[in-house]
């Protein structure tokens, strides 16, 4: 796999500019070919033209079917020679087409820990079902949903007084530190895959 990312967003991008900054300080050996939204008004997009790297947007909205969008995004990844996806509130389901365009090369981050609540609305769920810790999981890609095998796991603490809006404020404070870590360990580490279990050597 090569250092090459291509990073599908559908919103803000705060996980975008987590990788980012951590391709700029070094703390990340990656390159960022494109970063591709669903949705012209994404801010993620203006992130990506301010750190110097190419931006596309391609609405799922203009194509018959999911699967000739996902054929769209798989055409301008592959010209660009991207080895690693990194979805990164990418707010769009994605099928056969794409997945296995990029067999184990695609990372998706979640704000719990998966398996429970997969889907929308996590943190809502999690604090709704008195659970007493939630976290985040960034986790390969397959065609079910929110559910391949777990590259890192991270914990957070879920208080009595917590709403749904803090606790998703201290989650996302953990995924900027964890997506730049599970992407390294993809690229750094020699890894395999035993049924669901993701299994890496220690550096």
């Amino acid at each position: 796999m090569n250092r090459i990312l291509g990073v599908l967003i559908s919103g803000r991008g705060s996980n975008l500019q987590a990788i980012i900054d951590a391709i700029r300080e070094g703390r990340l050996d990656a390159r960022i070919a494109v970063v591709i939204s669903n949705r012209a008004d994404a801010y993620g997009l203006e992130r990506a033209r301010a750190a110097g790297i190419e931006t596309l947007c391609i609405s799922h909205r203009a194509f018959p079917t999911r699967e000739a969008f996902e054929a769209a995004l798989v055409a301008e990844l592959r010209a660009r020679e991207v080895g690693l996806v990194c979805l990164a509130g990418f707010m769009r389901v994605l099928g056969p087409t794409f997945v296995e365009a990029f067999p184990n090369a695609i990372l998706n981050i979640h704000p719990s820990l998966l398996p429970s609540f997969p889907g929308l609305h996590a943190q809502r769920r999690a604090v709704e079902h008195g659970v007493k810790v939630s976290g985040v999981t960034v986790h390969l890609v397959d065609c079910q949903l929110d559910a391949g095998p777990i590259v890192v796991q991270r914990a957070v603490p879920v208080h009595d007084d917590d709403t749904a809006e803090t606790l998703a404020d201290r989650i996302l404070a953990v995924e900027h530190q964890a997506y730049p870590e599970a992407i390294r360990i993809v690229l750094d580490r020699r890894w395999r895959i035993e049924g669901r279990r993701f299994l890496s050597e220690p550096q």
